[in-house]
């Protein structure tokens, strides 16, 4: 006898939130879909979707509501004209925004006796419903337990706490992790490109470097937390002198080194810090710092 499957809403069927729509088809879920343009909705119920006409009728159809529109606006455009219907329900918010968005949203939801979760999806269209994926969630513990197994249909839900605004957090620490990573290795794939080196022969040293490299992430992740960072692997010192090749390197083969310049300059002011003898865990001290002050103008 198979499990029945718990019925969730899905308001918002853009590129995501179609996606998302999908996949709980697939599980089995009964699944009610709203849009704010119908002839998006179509593939859906052809595929055994229930459509809404209004978000309201959305909202009263299942137990659990998800909603992946563009923007926050568009969440309470959809939403504000129907939050008495919400009373009871759990909103799953998988629409991007800031924490202070999500901490908004949550205190609206509150007021209208809903249940809140606010949520980062850690992948593209093509990976929901895979499990390595990772789906961030915030808020609401009771709402994140009671519909886990829905919310496991679409990916590894991980709850990061009750403060509202963790996951939208996460997500901007990750995506900035993302985008320094791959530029990193863009900029490496470059420099060794010319030199004839293709991108798929670089990539696979790479990324046995990179395994290396979440090893230190791990070691330093407690020098951080203990505010001590000991220089026994490698020193800020030896760093700055280490980075110099790189410039060089790339200067000779006409590589753009905006990148390593800024990881240098970051270097030097940890150095004048006092941390020239720590381990590179330590460059944290600056970036907490935040950014140093433009020199005054001569007059």
């Amino acid at each position: 006898m198979g499990t029945e499957r718990s019925a969730v809403t899905v308001i918002g069927l853009g590129q995501m939130g179609s996606a998302l729509a999908a996949t709980l088809l697939e599980r089995g879920h009964p699944t009610t879909v709203w849009n704010r343009s119908a002839q998006k909705a179509q593939p859906l119920v052809e595929r055994g979707a229930r459509p809404a006409a209004t978000p309201e009728e959305a909202v009263a159809a299942s137990p659990l509501v998800i909603v992946c529109v563009l923007d926050h606006d568009a969440l309470h455009a959809t939403l504000d004209p129907v939050a008495g219907s919400l009373a009871g329900k759990a909103l799953v918010n998988l629409t991007s925004g800031s924490p202070e968005q999500a901490q908004e949203a949550e205190a609206w939801a509150r007021s209208h006796s809903a249940d809140y979760l606010d949520g980062a999806i850690m992948t593209t269209p093509p990976g929901v419903g895979s499990p390595e994926m990772m789906f961030l969630y915030s808020g609401s513990r009771t709402a994140f337990e009671t519909h886990r197994p829905t919310l496991t249909a679409l990916g590894d839900p991980l709850h990061l706490g009750a403060e509202p605004g963790l996951a939208s957090l996460y997500d901007a620490a990750l995506l900035g992790l993302m985008w320094s990573t791959m530029t990193g290795w863009l900029h490496g794939t470059a420099l060794v490109g010319a030199e004839k080196t293709e991108a798929t022969a670089f990539t696979p040293v790479a990324i046995r470097w990179l395994s290396a490299v979440t090893g230190f992430l791990a070691t330093y992740a407690a020098q951080v937390d203990a505010g001590r960072y000991p220089g026994d692997d490698a020193t800020v010192d030896v760093q700055i002198a280490a980075i110099d090749h790189l410039l060089h390197a790339a200067a000779a083969r006409g590589i753009d080194n905006a990148l390593p310049e800024l990881l240098k300059a970051t270097m030097e002011r940890t150095r004048d810090l006092g941390h020239g003898p720590d381990s590179y865990a330590s460059v944290i001290e600056v970036l907490r710092k935040g950014p140093s002050p433009s020199p005054s103008p001569l007059v």
